[in-house]
């Protein structure tokens, strides 16, 4: 099964990609963690792609195709795997198709989380993040502890700079322009799920199973 997520930052992409990752025992994909990791180590990728990251903006195609081409011929990728913000361009989506081709596989579908640009806009606001161990805590629904350390490793909580409200906005108007054009995309393909991601995560995750369990060949 190879899956790909859509949706804006924020939408709940990674929590559910992290769900079905346990229930067919295949890695979850995420190019944010794979460059938060780079930046934190400060290796050379790190360093260029932080200047984005601090900007709202995507990295460069020909970083992020790389990454994501090495991961997915890895062991662990052998039965599959669900990739979690890429592609995000028609370009991605395009050298992605080729990949494909060249592996002998097929996408097998496309999760597009639906969800207003309000909401999207208050959850990552009111995120903050485990400097550690990485655990999400929103000012709303899962305040952090009072002394701003982590109850689970003890690590500094911060509001990570991308989910700042200006970056934020600008982060929006990026999808907007790059990304949500992959609808249409993958739509002509055939391969479009479309699911409301408003809803809580118990049931966002039923639903995406549903739709899942509907497609020919899936188990």
């Amino acid at each position: 099964m190879e899956l790909v997520f859509l949706g804006y930052p924020g939408s709940g992409k990674g929590t559910q990609a992290t769900l079905l990752s346990e229930i067919h025992k295949i890695p979850k994909i995420s190019t944010g963690d794979i460059l938060r990791a780079a930046v934190q180590a400060q290796t050379q990728l790190g360093v260029q792609a932080k200047k984005y990251m601090d900007r709202g903006e995507l990295a460069p195609d020909q970083i992020m195709i790389g990454l994501v081409v090495q991961r997915i011929n890895e062991p662990d990728s052998a039965r599959g795997y669900i990739l979690d913000g890429f592609p995000r361009t028609i370009n991605q989506a395009h050298e992605l198709d080729r990949v494909f081709l060249d592996l002998k596989k097929q996408l097998t579908a496309v999760i597009s989380l639906e969800i207003e640009k309000k909401k999207v806009i208050e959850r990552l606001t009111s995120r903050r993040v485990c400097e550690n161990c990485g655990k999400l805590f929103n000012l709303t629904t899962e305040p952090p502890p009072a002394s701003n350390r982590c109850d689970h490793c003890g690590g500094k909580i911060y509001q990570r700079s991308d989910d700042k409200p200006e970056t934020v906005l600008h982060r929006m108007e990026v999808y907007e322009e790059l990304t949500r054009p992959l609808k249409d995309y993958y739509g002509a393909q055939g391969k479009l799920l479309q699911i409301d991601g408003s809803l809580s995560i118990h049931k966002v995750h039923a639903d995406i199973v549903k739709r899942l369990n509907e497609l020919p060949g899936i188990s």
